[in-house]
């Protein structure tokens, strides 16, 4: 069976654009997370066509294609970026990408490209719409949290006295299948553990979700300098600690930003030392679908990599939308 293999570092892209995929289209579909992830799933046969993303860490695209052409590796490549410049177009085709897709991923766009190469050999349906938020509307919500995580990042750059990376927001509203998908392929070797709080505003709900994989627990106690043995009550205390200054910032700056204010519930431990698939199961969220905040915060020099979700019922977007449009008014 002809296979794809999805390369980006973000857990919301790679499903997107898997779902972009002709839905008629009989392939194995495979996923990775940054280049040398990539590179080894093609040594193992997955992946006749790759979808890669530029923009990643460890190994971003550009790397990985002078990598399948050092390394006489046999895949069609097709470049799905938000990068635009027209350099970045010539320099991916020069090292051997077919094409290149802007981001957010058109499914009509992606037919084209996979007809005009003889990559699609069957004939297909219509590809149902993704009903994709707004260009203008998404740009908002991605500046928003950019100045919200910052505080946010700030906050805990202080408390920890650490270089915290920021990370590049993505936005997007999906279906909640598609979460469930994308919670699944977090950390998905290794197990976490994770808190919820829900938040509710003046025609705004939502959850947020803070994750934690448990390798990251020894360097967060180094970084604080407990001492001793880091038993699962510290641990969940550690998260509990920095989900609350996480999920607590970010809401203040988007609230504030959205001149509404949020009330926020207690946490909830979802999960600890749990396989993620596990937490899914056991806390199924029953909306159809969810605007959806994906961060995943770094501390450098640091084993610490911590996944902060924020979801937003669909209803809630009207209000946002609305407080939305009024900023672009005022450009």
């Amino acid at each position: 069976m002809f296979s794809v293999l999805v390369c980006d570092d973000s857990l919301v892209a790679r499903k997107q654009v898997a779902k972009c995929l002709p839905q008629d289209w009989e392939v194995a579909v495979h996923f990775a997370k940054n280049g040398q992830d990539a590179l080894s799933a093609l040594a193992e046969g997955k992946g006749d066509l790759l979808l890669l993303d530029l923009n990643m860490p460890v190994l971003d695209g550009y790397g990985t294609l002078e990598a399948i052409q050092k390394q006489g590796l046999k895949t069609k490549v097709i470049v799905v970026s938000g990068d635009i410049q027209p350099e970045a177009h010539e320099r991916v085709t020069s090292l051997g990408a077919l094409d290149f897709i802007r981001k957010p991923v058109d499914p009509k766009k992606l037919a084209e490209v996979l007809d005009k190469f003889n990559i699609l050999h069957v004939e297909e349906e219509e590809p149902e719409e993704v009903s994709p938020l707004d260009p203008e509307i998404r740009d908002c919500y991605q500046e928003i949290t950019n100045i919200a995580m910052g505080q946010a990042g700030d906050h805990l750059a202080r408390t920890m006295n650490v270089f915290v990376e920021l990370p590049i927001p993505n936005v997007n509203l999906i279906e909640v299948s598609e979460l469930h998908m994308m919670l699944s392929d977090i950390e998905s070797h290794e197990q976490v553990t994770a808190v919820c709080q829900g938040f509710l505003g003046p025609g705004v709900s939502g959850e947020a979700l803070c994750i934690l994989s448990d390798s990251s627990f020894d360097d967060v106690a180094k970084i604080l300098n407990v001492e001793g043995v880091v038993d699962d009550q510290l641990q969940l205390e550690l998260l509990m600690d920095a989900a609350s200054i996480l999920i607590g910032t970010c809401l203040t700056g988007l609230a504030h930003q959205m001149d509404i204010n949020f009330s926020q519930g207690h946490p909830i431990v979802l999960g600890q030392h749990r396989a993620i698939t596990e937490i899914i199961s056991m806390n199924q969220i029953k909306w159809k679908r969810t605007l959806a905040i994906e961060l995943s915060y770094g501390l450098e020099g640091y084993n610490v990599q911590c996944d902060l979700i924020l979801l937003f019922t669909e209803e809630s977007m009207k209000m946002m939308n609305s407080k939305l449009a009024h900023l672009l008014e005022d450009f």
